[in-house]
């Protein structure tokens, strides 16, 4: 399938495509009550303040840092996000000590998430002449010990694997109950793609740091309108943003994917060497991670600017698959969804009203009709090698993926999503879907 026949049919499909009536739809199914709740205390920059910790006896200095590189013993590399205190202010030899906490680092993290690189978060403290790093959940508590204060709280329940915002109540908030224990609202999972939930929870901390969920209720459903892109095998739940901004949402779930595809070509590359896939295969799933980098710097800015921060996405290492499985996820999510997105990508650069985002989706389009344009040279490539059994299981394969799609696309939009981001109407993507299924997906 070569990337000149998708630009035609492409265009077809958007000149076919009429203008339709927008139809809204909320995208919240509801929170716990937020009375008495206060916002998470954070630093300028967004991250987790550290300042009324209650370290008992208190060090001379404590710093929240993540590891960026554990993977490199020798040369490890982090960056603080909050600190408080006079870094070895009680040290009988200082310089050395300045030196051990410039090298403290760790290959462990309480709380990790991954994009290009992993981040892993560690506490770094001085006390004295000692420096040590805090970083498990079990040593953060016994660092910790009572928890009598709200970033205590706070803390415990990121280091336990929640999501904590620092801009929104109903995903970040915190309040001492009566028997001097706290409630933490954070969240886990994510909504982007049919059946996925944002999860908003609300955790009881115990002043001995025994944690309980109490409260869990669904903040969003996913739908299938940030389907954008080739979803790695492993891309597991990540928080994206909230309902409030539905131009800073879509961009944050988009980022978000973007990012994701980054793992799937490095992976798809890998794969296609091992099953014998020809160089010039291989060297265009390289290339297309190498966009993908840019295209997530594009939706990024678009999303900050919008008011959300795109998350990391987390991406669980597998054991490499048989060619057959190759061929499936390739039919999937590059020859349905990939091809599909790029579609949505084109209508997006010829009606979005920003011109920001317009810019933005000109570039990508032309880029992700190259992923598209690989995903059927994959497909066709791979089709020999199949038996006739696994051939009809890729037809039906994709031709669930295709009826997924279409009930994906049926959800009502935002309308700042149709007029400034340019999305197509539900109508609109109806339409377009049926131009490839007439002639491509048949």
């Amino acid at each position: 399938m070569h990337t000149n026949r998708l630009r035609h049919l492409f265009s077809r499909a958007l000149r076919a495509s009429l203008a339709t009536p927008l139809v809204l739809a909320g995208c919240g199914t509801g929170s716990t009550s937020l009375l008495d709740y206060s916002a998470i205390e954070c630093t300028p920059q967004g991250d987790l303040a550290i300042d009324d910790l209650s370290i008992q006896p208190a060090p001379d200095f404590v710093a929240l840092r993540a590891n960026t590189d554990y993977d490199n013993p020798v040369s490890p590399t982090y960056e603080t996000r909050a600190s408080t205190g006079e870094a070895c202010a009680t040290a009988t030899d200082v310089p050395a000590c300045q030196t051990a906490l410039e090298n403290a680092s760790s290959t462990e993290g309480f709380h990790n998430d991954c994009v290009m690189v992993c981040e892993k978060y560690f506490l770094a403290t001085t006390r004295g002449d000692e420096v040590k790093t805090w970083s498990t959940l079990k040593s953060f508590q016994e660092l910790i010990g009572t928890i009598d204060t709200a970033q205590d709280a706070a803390l415990v329940v990121v280091a336990s694997g929640y999501d904590l915002s620092c801009d929104a109540l109903e995903r970040g908030a915190v309040k001492r109950n009566p028997d001097g224990s706290f409630n933490v609202i954070g969240t886990r999972g994510f909504a982007c793609g049919e059946g996925s939930n944002l999860i908003q929870s609300v955790v009881r901390v115990s002043t001995d740091g025994t944690i309980r969920e109490v409260e869990d209720h669904v903040l969003e459903k996913g739908t299938g309108t940030c389907a954008v892109g080739r979803r790695p095998v492993g891309l597991e739940g990540a928080v994206v943003g909230s309902c409030e901004d539905a131009l800073g949402h879509h961009f944050a779930q988009t980022a978000h994917l973007e990012a994701a595809s980054i793992h799937a070509f490095l992976r798809l590359r890998e794969e296609l060497a091992l099953h014998g896939a020809e160089a010039r295969l291989q060297d265009a799933a390289l290339a297309s991670a190498v966009d993908e980098v840019l295209h997530t710097e594009l939706t990024g800015r678009l999303a900050r600017r919008f008011g959300a921060t795109p998350p990391p996405p987390a991406v669980a290492a597998v054991p490499p698959r048989p060619l057959n499985e190759v061929a499936l996820d390739n039919a999937v999510e590059g020859c349905v969804r990939e091809t599909y997105g790029a579609l949505v990508a084109h209508h997006q650069a010829l009606h979005a009203r920003d011109i920001e985002v317009r810019e933005a989706m000109v570039r990508i389009a032309e880029d992700e009709t190259r992923h598209a344009g690989l995903s059927w040279d994959i497909d066709r490539w791979v089709h020999s090698r199949l038996s006739a059994p696994e051939q009809e299981a890729l037809r039906e394969a994709r031709k669930r993926a295709v009826a997924l799609l279409r009930a994906e696309v049926a959800v009502p939009l935002d309308a700042a999503l149709v007029t400034e981001a340019g999305l197509p109407t539900p109508e609109t993507a109806l339409a377009l879907l049926d131009t490839l299924e007439q002639e491509l997906w048949a």
